[in-house]
């Protein structure tokens, strides 16, 4: 059974750090790209950032660039989101989706999700 399971959310003051946890199990953690893809209230969903295990490379929306850094342990089946700098504007619900992409029909697993609230 494939599963995703988010965990570290919470609420921060603008310019504080999270770091967002996705462990994967079920298939094999390097034979796919994995994402964040989070949702604000009243939002459609926003893809954040993505691992693409076959040529080890990371990618960032622009909103996030410098601020947020994915990092992996592959013997833990675990991709980190470590969040820096939040503003109240990165307040969403958290997704971990296997796939990569703008649409939604590009993935096809994802965890619960993990709220990050920004508010001071």
């Amino acid at each position: 059974e494939v599963r995703l399971v988010e965990s570290g959310g919470g609420m921060v003051q603008p310019g504080g750090s999270l770091r967002l946890s996705c462990a994967a199990s079920g298939f094999p953690f390097s034979d796919y790209d994995i994402s964040w893809v989070r949702q604000a209230p009243g939002k459609g969903p926003e893809w954040v950032s993505a691992f693409e295990p076959s040529t080890g490379t990371t990618y960032y929306e622009d909103s996030v660039k410098g601020r947020f850094t994915l990092s992996v342990d592959n013997a833990k089946n675990t991709l980190y989101l470590q969040m820096n700098s939040l503003e109240p504007e990165d307040t969403a619900r958290y997704y971990c989706a296997r796939g990569n992409g703008a649409t939604l029909n590009e993935y096809d697993y994802w965890g619960q999700g993990t709220q990050v609230t920004v508010s001071s």
